[in-house]
C-alpha cells in the first residue's frame, strides 16, 4: 500500500472512531453525546438488579478502548485505571466526582487508541495478517462505542 492511501485509510479510521464516539455523525447520538448532561445519580440508576447501569456502561466502554489500544502497541496487560475487567461494579459512591472522574478515564482511553492509531500503528496497516486484524480491532472499538450508545439511550428512556 502506498503512503498516500495509507494515509488515507488511516484518516478513515480515525473519523471512524471519531464518528462512533464525540464527532457529530449521520446516524444520531455517538458514545459521548449519549451521556452529555447525566448527573451521577442519572449514571447509577438501574432499570433493575443485576443490570448494568450506564455508568457500569462507560467504565466498561474505556476498558475495551484501553484492550484494543494495548493490542495494537503490544502493551503489556495490568495498566488499565481499575482492577479487574470487562465488566467494573459502579459506583463505589454516587458523587458527582467520581462519575466525573470515570467519564475522563473515558476520553482519555479514546484519545489514547486515537494517537496510536494515528500514529505509531499507521506504519502496520499496510498489509498481512496482522494489519488485517489491526484493521478489525479498530472497526469493532467504533461499532461497540455505538453499540452502547444505544443502550444508554435506552437506559435514559427507561428512566424517565
Amino acid at each position: 500500500m502506498r503512503r498516500r492511501e495509507r494515509a488515507a485509510g488511516i484518516d478513515l479510521l480515525l473519523d471512524l472512531l471519531d464518528e462512533a464516539f464525540d464527532h457529530r455523525s449521520w446516524h444520531g447520538t455517538n458514545l459521548r453525546g449519549s451521556i452529555r448532561g447525566l448527573t451521577a445519580r442519572d449514571a447509577a440508576w438501574r432499570p433493575r438488579g443485576g443490570r448494568h447501569n450506564v455508568w457500569e456502561v462507560v467504565v466498561h466502554a474505556a476498558y475495551w478502548k484501553y484492550v484494543v489500544w494495548r493490542q495494537l502497541t503490544g502493551a503489556k496487560r495490568g495498566s488499565f485505571a481499575c482492577a479487574g475487567s470487562n465488566w467494573f461494579p459502579r459506583p463505589q459512591a454516587v458523587t458527582e466526582r467520581a462519575w466525573r472522574e470515570d467519564v475522563a478515564l473515558l476520553v482519555a482511553e479514546h484519545g489514547r487508541l486515537r494517537k496510536a492509531v494515528a500514529g505509531s500503528v499507521a506504519r502496520d496497516l499496510g498489509g498481512g495478517s496482522a494489519a488485517a486484524r489491526q484493521l478489525h480491532l479498530i472497526r469493532g472499538v467504533a461499532a461497540h462505542d455505538l453499540y452502547h450508545a444505544g443502550q444508554i439511550q435506552l437506559l435514559k428512556r427507561l428512566r424517565r
